[in-house]
C-alpha cells in the first residue's frame, strides 16, 4: 500500500505547484500571483464597505466550491456572499430559459453594480459560466474568474481578474481553486487581525 500511498503525496506536491504556479492576469495583462492577490482583496474590502455582495457561481464540483466558498465569506468573513446553485432554481430556470441561462438569469435579477462575481469552471467553456459573466458585466459587476484545461478558454478572457490553472485534471484545477478562493479569505482575516 506505501507504493500506492506515495501517489497521494506527489498528488499534494503536485497541487503546491500548480497553486504557485497559477497563470493569473488583471483586464488580460499577466500579473504576479501576488499582486493579483492584492487586486482580489482591495476589490474585496471595497465591496464590504459599501455593502454589496460576492456571488459565487459554478457547475458540478465548482458547484461544491461556490456554495462551501459562500458560506465561509459570509460566516467567517462577514461579507455578504451567496451562491446561486440552488437544485430548485437550476432546474427552474433550466426548464423555462434553458441550461445556458442558469446563472445570467439570477444574476440579472439580484446583482447590484459593485457587486463581485467569482465564476468557477473548470474548463471554462461551461456556456452558462460565461453567460453569466456577461450579464454580470452588463449589470455594472466586478468579475474574478478561476479556470483550467486549454489557456485560450473563453472563460478566461471574459474577467476582470482571472486565475487559470494549467492542467487537464479535473482533480487538480478544483482543489487549486478551492485553494486559491480559501487563500484570499484567510489572508482577508490575517490582515484584519493586524488592523
Amino acid at each position: 500500500m506505501k507504493n500506492i500511498a506515495i501517489n497521494a503525496i506527489k498528488f499534494t506536491e503536485d497541487i503546491s505547484s500548480m497553486a504557485l504556479n497559477t497563470k493569473t492576469t488583471v483586464k488580460m495583462e499577466e500579473r504576479s500571483l501576488l499582486d493579483v492577490f492584492a487586486v482580489c482583496l482591495k476589490e474585496i474590502e471595497e465591496c464590504y464597505k459599501n455593502g454589496e455582495k460576492i456571488i459565487f457561481i459554478g457547475n458540478g464540483g465548482s458547484a461544491a466550491i461556490a456554495n462551501h466558498q459562500a458560506t465561509d465569506y459570509w460566516k467567517n468573513g462577514g461579507i455578504k456572499s451567496v451562491s446561486f446553485s440552488d437544485s430548485s432554481m437550476l432546474t427552474c430556470l433550466s426548464n423555462d430559459f434553458g441550461y445556458e441561462h442558469v446563472f445570467a438569469k439570477p444574476i440579472e435579477g439580484f446583482a447590484d453594480k459593485g457587486d463581485i462575481v467569482f465564476a468557477i469552471s473548470s474548463s471554462g467553456k461551461s456556456e452558462n459560466i460565461p453567460n453569466g459573466v456577461k450579464m454580470a458585466l452588463d449589470k455594472g459587476c466586478k468579475v474574478v474568474t478561476f479556470s483550467g484545461f486549454l489557456h485560450d478558454n473563453p472563460l478566461r478572457k471574459l474577467g476582470d481578474v482571472n486565475f487559470y490553472v494549467s492542467s487537464n485534471s479535473y482533480g487538480t484545477v478544483e482543489v487549486v481553486h478551492h485553494l486559491l478562493i480559501h487563500s484570499i479569505l484567510e489572508a482577508r482575516l490575517k490582515g484584519a487581525e493586524k488592523i
